[in-house]
């Protein structure tokens, strides 16, 4: 990890048993009783300012939900999302409503997966860069041609009137990904949620979009919640991590230290199937089998109990183990760990 912003002990945002869940329709009329998605489930986590933090996992386990409720795009039904801004007391983000979630919108922004879909296709560049300035009500006219202008060559789309008064389909993929990074971060947000910005992109420009997103992190003092499923770009952008499976964080610590010495059985897995360049190489088998399930009112024991190589009865009768402190503030969420 090369990130040369400065982490600070203070967090800027404290999670505490954040939970979401979606109910689903029986399509039965007369049924009434109701089943529910456990999509994310009593998730805690600290996020300190100039970090970046990494949340990891396999599709559908719980990492852009996570990321949608700390902006606020999705509500949560229980639990809290603390954000210190410095400026006072910490706020509770899961109950502002109103101004004071718009006035919120400020200090948080998220980069979306897919730069096309994120982006209204009628708008120029300009109007999308300048979005936020003007919802936010920041500056004049003028002020916006300028900002947008100088966000614009920081994300190194030089020079930027030649940019401004495109389309986004006349852009690459590489260039949108960087046309929505600068509407992210044109309000200077304290923290931003980027959500697999990388994976849609060509492998040869994915580490120019990375450095650019480094840079920008230690130059203007922002922190990252990184989701992403590919644990190279995570070993690279984050300073820690944090592995969901099924809604719940099963394992947690310094990004390397999680890497090289993984405790739950999950993470183990996830480490098997990374590619190694090596023809010579013979990998052992991954000891999991099947897919990650959807946690439609799951069973209160360990959600990983049914493809866990460890599990016993134990395992089953007892409730999901809490994350404990394993050593080197290497948390895991597993009783045989």
């Amino acid at each position: 990890m090369t990130h040369t912003a400065q982490i600070q002990d203070q967090p800027l945002l404290s999670v505490q048993d954040l939970s979401k869940l979606f109910p689903v329709s029986s399509g039965n009329w007369f049924d009434r009783s109701r089943s529910f998605i456990h999509a994310v489930d009593g998730v805690q986590f600290e996020l300190f300012k100039g970090e970046s933090f990494g949340l990891v996992g396999e599709s559908g386990c719980g990492k852009t939900t996570t990321g949608k409720l700390l902006v606020r795009l999705v509500d949560p039904t229980d639990g809290h999302i603390m954000f210190d801004d410095g400026e006072g007391e910490p706020t509770d983000i899961a109950t502002l409503k109103g101004k004071s979630l718009k006035a919120f919108r400020k200090q948080a922004q998220m980069i979306f997966q897919d730069p096309y879909e994120s982006m209204n296709p009628r708008r120029t560049i300009f109007d999308t860069v300048a979005e936020p300035l003007r919802t936010q009500k920041i500056g004049s006219a003028l002020d916006h041609i300028d900002r947008a202008s100088q966000m614009l060559e920081m994300v190194g789309l030089t020079p930027p009137r030649s940019f401004m008064f495109r389309h986004p389909h006349e852009l690459s993929g590489g260039q949108r990904q960087r046309v929505a990074i600068a509407r992210a971060l044109v309000v200077e947000p304290k923290f931003v949620v980027a959500d697999e910005p990388t994976s849609m992109l060509d492998v040869s420009i994915r580490t120019g979009v990375m450095r650019l997103m480094e840079e920008l992190a230690s130059r203007l003092g922002i922190s990252y919640l990184y989701i992403t499923h590919d644990l190279a770009v995570a070993r690279y952008m984050c300073d820690r991590i944090a592995v969901m499976y099924l809604g719940k964080i099963v394992e947690m610590g310094e990004t390397e230290e999680v890497l090289q010495n993984p405790r739950h059985p999950y993470t183990r897995a996830l480490l098997s199937a990374v590619p190694v360049p090596d023809p010579t190489y013979s990998r052992p088998p991954v000891e999991i089998e099947g897919g990650v399930s959807i946690p439609v009112d799951p069973y209160p024991r360990c959600r990983f109990y049914d493809r866990c190589p460890l599990a016993d009865e134990f395992c089953r009768d007892s409730d999901h183990p809490e994350l404990e402190d394993k050593g080197d503030e290497h948390m895991a969420a597993c009783y045989k760990a």
